[in-house]
């Protein structure tokens, strides 16, 4: 039955009149098979249900706490949970009232009915009445049954009247292996006289000839799903400095999605970190700051080769701004140029440089500077340069051409070039 209908004034069946006739619908129910739990996972129907029904059909008034069932029945409080919710699914329990849990105030338990489904009516024909008109449904009391179903309801009433108990977990040992610690066996009969003693040979050597020796099969554990995403939160909160206040299961909930698809915490920080660098003295709430920069990134980014362009695209951004804080602390003076950058200076002004007129247009692009060939330090350096003189930039949109002097020195620099070579008009008064 869905949740809407696990209510006393929703469902289609019939309050018990008497918990004797409960349980028999209660082993109908478990022997029928119409029943599927909607979970995929956690116990089945079995007879820890009809354990937990028999305790509520002992109730008069059915509120059975969590805590009470599970203590008395010494079952975990998730099983009382699953199988209380087994219950409800089957049509046998219905909310009269709901349980509260809020914080700081006592918490109520939940009041059942105990309800006999519509179904097990139709299957052994049994008549119902309503009595009063003005009555509601679930008010029906039984007047008959068929004569096929009578068979039928006198099995259901040997099971219902038969007390389930639990099953002891402890296994007997036969008493034929029990010894006492005289080797004497606790059998009516004397095994004195047939029993051997081992040989000395095989007590002197200390070895054995067991022809499948044990392994030690000790070994890091592998993580399931929710480890992995716990192991990720746990990193996160401990290398990115913003996050040194957040909680680690909010984090790890928040890149849930992110640990599924095999990130590491630095792909994380650089997903969160790609348009501006977080101030962790500026961050008020670092989870929700870290679920609004995260949405949708682990479909943006799906590929690891994406992931890793868009990690060295954070750290060159990062590298950048280093740069130009450590230039606005220095003092003003000539700007240090290293040899790369002049090497490439100097190309620039050869290639400006109108070329004779029996040049051929071979030779003329051999001056040109090629970024293809540029390792990574000298992008580097290039683009360290260029942030420093906007006038290099400027040269290099000459030269290159707007695509490749932007796949060199990114869009920002050249922006930011861009703005300051434009000339500064006065206002007019």
């Amino acid at each position: 039955m869905l949740a809407a209908a696990q209510w006393v004034s929703t469902t289609t069946g019939r309050i018990a009149t008497d918990p004797y006739s409960w349980m028999q619908s209660v082993h109908w129910v478990g022997g029928s098979g119409l029943y599927t739990p909607s979970r995929n996972y956690g116990p089945k129907w079995g007879p820890t249900t009809v354990l937990i029904a028999q305790e509520l059909s002992a109730l008069t008034e059915c509120r059975p706490g969590i805590e009470y069932l599970a203590r008395k029945l010494k079952l975990s409080k998730r099983t009382v949970q699953y199988h209380l919710d087994m219950l409800r699914e089957a049509g046998l329990l219905v909310y009269r009232t709901k349980g509260t849990r809020i914080t700081g105030s006592i918490r109520q338990a939940s009041v059942y009915e105990r309800v006999i489904p519509v179904e097990f009516d139709e299957a052994l024909g049994i008549r119902t009445v309503q009595r009063d008109e003005t009555a509601a449904a679930y008010t029906r009391v039984p007047v008959g049954i068929a004569e096929e179903g009578r068979k039928l309801i006198g099995k259901l009433a040997k099971k219902a009247a038969r007390k389930v108990r639990r099953r002891r977990s402890r296994t007997s040992v036969p008493s034929r292996s029990r010894c006492t610690p005289m080797q004497g066996g606790t059998s009516a009969f004397s095994s004195a006289g047939t029993s051997t003693s081992p040989s000395e040979t095989t007590l002197a050597s200390g070895s054995t000839s067991h022809p499948t020796p044990k392994k030690a099969s000790c070994g890091p554990q592998k993580l399931n799903t929710v480890g992995r995403r716990y192991q990720l939160g746990q990193e996160l909160v401990t290398n990115v400095p913003w996050l040194q206040k957040a909680s680690t299961p909010r984090v790890s909930w928040i890149t849930r999605h992110c640990a599924d698809a095999g990130w590491t915490w630095r792909e994380v920080q650089a997903a969160a970190e790609e348009h501006s660098p977080i101030d962790p003295a500026d961050t008020r709430r670092p989870s929700g700051l870290l679920a609004h920069r995260l949405k949708g990134v682990h479909l943006l980014y799906a590929a690891p080769a994406a992931r890793r362009l868009m990690v060295t695209a954070w750290e060159d951004s990062r590298a950048q701004e280093h740069f130009r804080h450590a230039g606005y602390d220095q003092a003003a003076g000539p700007v240090a140029v290293t040899d790369t950058a002049l090497e490439a200076m100097r190309t620039i002004h050869a290639v400006l440089q109108p070329a004779p007129a029996t040049e051929d247009c071979t030779e003329h692009a051999e001056g040109t500077l090629d970024i293809e060939t540029l390792t990574r330090a000298e992008v580097l350096e290039h683009r360290a340069f260029a942030a420093a003189d906007p006038e290099y930039v400027t040269t290099m949109l000459v030269v290159l051409g707007d695509i490749d002097t932007r796949r060199l020195l990114t869009h920002r620099i050249v922006d930011q070039a861009l703005v300051a070579a434009r000339p500064v008009h006065a206002n007019a008064f």
